[in-house]
């Protein structure tokens, strides 16, 4: 089976073309704040992606010959964990702004059935996209009657490395109780009970720990004084929730490699900042273990930032009581799309129906 992956970035869109489970082709297209700046909303980049990707096969001699496409899920509605064919009311609801947010995640089922659309017997698919929701009844309920809680999270990435930690123990992901933690832009940390993420946090747009690009959890009443100050546009504010937030509103960048270098330098106020945002990971961690009753298996640590030995042993430091805790660093998404569309073409996963 001839499989092409495609999960769109802020900055950049990755590409990949697996052969069955092997990876032929890996590629990364970067797209220059120049580049962007000519499309006021992020659904009008699509065409220009997609050239992109069909240039790059071409450059590489790759044949359109794909069995399926398979793109990151955008933020359309909640929707169950799985694999989902795409088909017209998801690609209807994701350019009609159902879509909560202008991110770039939306392009991915566009582009896959685009792509899809002209090759012959060729699928189109996404699977786990961010808007995963199989939270407990308990979770959905906040303190005010007028918002539910609801949760954007790293579902893919979560799900890929549950299941790849359950293979290598011997088990299955739908045996376990597991805490997750992706360390990326966002941190979503979420409780798997035995194969659902019954407790999540809205990672994207406003609640968990603060991150190297978002808010977190915020005071409520200081931030409707805020609203109501006059002093800034709603645009402004809601990129002080999510973009010019996090350690980038205190530090001025959203790389933890940078701020640790001003650390060992000596910078007392970034150390400040770091510290913190690990202290608030490991209370959310630890929450999440109250969820499942005390009884966790593994605490499994993902993400960009799972590669700094600093963020990873200070976080150990406060959550290693918990379970034994387990790091896999950076992101599998274009491999996890893949697998998951080889699972249904291969008839052992049934897809979803978006409906």
């Amino acid at each position: 089976m001839l499989i092409l992956a495609v999960n769109p970035g802020s900055t950049s869109t990755k590409m990949a073309v697996f052969e069955d489970e092997k990876p032929m082709v890996l590629r990364s297209i970067s797209h220059s704040p120049e580049e962007l700046s000519q499309f006021d909303d992020v659904i009008e980049q699509l065409d220009y992606r997609k050239q992109l990707i069909l240039k790059e096969l071409e450059r590489m001699n790759v044949d359109l010959a794909f069995d399926a496409v398979i793109g990151r899920g955008g933020l359309v509605k909640p929707i169950a964990g799985g694999v989902y064919e795409i088909n017209q009311l998801m690609l209807d609801d994701t350019h009609s702004g159902i879509a909560m947010h202008n991110h770039a995640c939306n392009l991915g089922c566009l582009i896959a059935y685009e792509i899809a659309k002209n090759i012959p017997h060729c699928r189109s698919f996404i699977a786990d996209p961010g808007v995963v929701d199989e939270l407990n009844d308990y979770a959905r309920i906040s303190g005010s009657p007028l918002m539910n809680r609801i949760c954007i999270w790293h579902a893919l990435n979560q799900r890929a490395i549950a299941r790849r930690f359950a293979s290598e123990i011997g088990k299955k992901y739908e045996d376990l109780n597991l805490i997750i933690c992706h360390l990326g832009g966002g941190i979503s940390v979420a409780a798997h009970d035995h194969g659902r993420a019954v407790d999540a946090n809205n990672a994207l747009d406003g609640e968990g720990p603060f991150s190297p690009e978002r808010a977190g959890s915020l005071p409520a009443a200081d931030l409707i004084r805020l609203c109501f100050s006059g002093k800034y546009t709603e645009k402004q504010l809601l990129k002080r929730i999510a973009g010019k937030a996090g350690l980038n509103a205190h530090l001025g960048t959203n790389s933890a490699m940078e701020i640790e270098r001003r650390i060992s330098e000596g910078d007392k106020h970034a150390e400040l900042i770091l510290n913190a945002m690990i202290y608030h990971v490991a209370k959310n961690i630890v929450a999440e273990a109250a969820v499942l009753f005390g009884k966790v298996d593994a605490i499994l640590l993902t993400g960009g930032m799972a590669r700094s030995e600093y963020i990873i042993s200070r976080l150990r430091q406060r959550i290693d009581f918990i379970a034994p805790t387990y790091c896999f660093p950076g992101e599998d998404e274009l491999e996890a799309l893949a697998l998951n569309a080889l699972d249904v073409l291969r008839g052992k996963r049934e897809v979803s129906i978006y409906e």
